[in-house]
């Protein structure tokens, strides 16, 4: 490969990093190229699948700032799937081929800067989608201004009947107050003498 053709490679890969949501290293040994065309199908719009150099991957990521972490998986025929969409789909898109086709190694990678190993990367596709997750989350916030609201109702309500009961305990013991206190006075006119 020519000098300059290295460097063209070299400076497309540091975009893709630099660009994508993430970059998922795999090993392909023994894929062939009708199953990468497969597995490209798959990931669609998610993300990119290529084929790399370690060579130049590794002088790529360096200028991209990626992780040591990163750079050390670089062994044996690598390819990178560069992420651009939701990295939980284009995790559950390498780990469902990966199942079907068992040569499909998933190595590592990295997700928004974090390095991620291969058991990371597969717990990350066993999470729902991110329009899944928003939506929950919104059910939730939704259930919450409800219970809010629903108490804030309860609250006036709640304050009338116990002032209704403060004011027929005051009644009632009004009622009970002025029994005992007539009762002496009644008593009293009963034994004062008569003029």
């Amino acid at each position: 490969m020519a000098k300059a053709e290295k460097a063209a490679a070299i400076a497309e890969l540091k975009n893709d990093f630099e660009s994508s949501n993430g970059a998922v290293l795999t090993e392909y040994r023994g894929l062939t190229v009708a199953q990468l065309k497969e597995l490209r199908t798959n990931l669609g719009e998610t993300a990119k699948f290529a084929v790399v150099k370690n060579t130049l991957t590794r002088r790529a990521a360096n200028e991209a700032g990626v992780d040591e972490q990163f750079r050390e998986l670089l062994e044996g025929p690598s390819a990178i799937a560069f992420v651009q969409g939701d990295v939980v789909e284009a995790a559950k898109g390498l780990r469902d081929f990966a199942k079907a086709n068992p040569l499909l190694v998933i190595k590592g990678g990295f997700i928004d800067g974090k390095s991620m190993d291969a058991s990371e990367i597969t717990r990350l596709a066993d999470l729902e989608s991110r329009e899944v997750l928003l939506a929950k989350l919104a059910g939730a916030m939704k259930g919450s201004m409800a219970n809010a609201a629903a108490l804030f109702n309860a609250l006036p309500t709640q304050a009338a009947q116990l002032a209704e009961a403060l004011r027929a305990k005051r009644e009632a013991a009004g009622e009970s107050a002025e029994a005992p206190a007539d009762a002496p006075a009644a008593e009293a006119a009963d034994e004062a003498p008569a003029e």
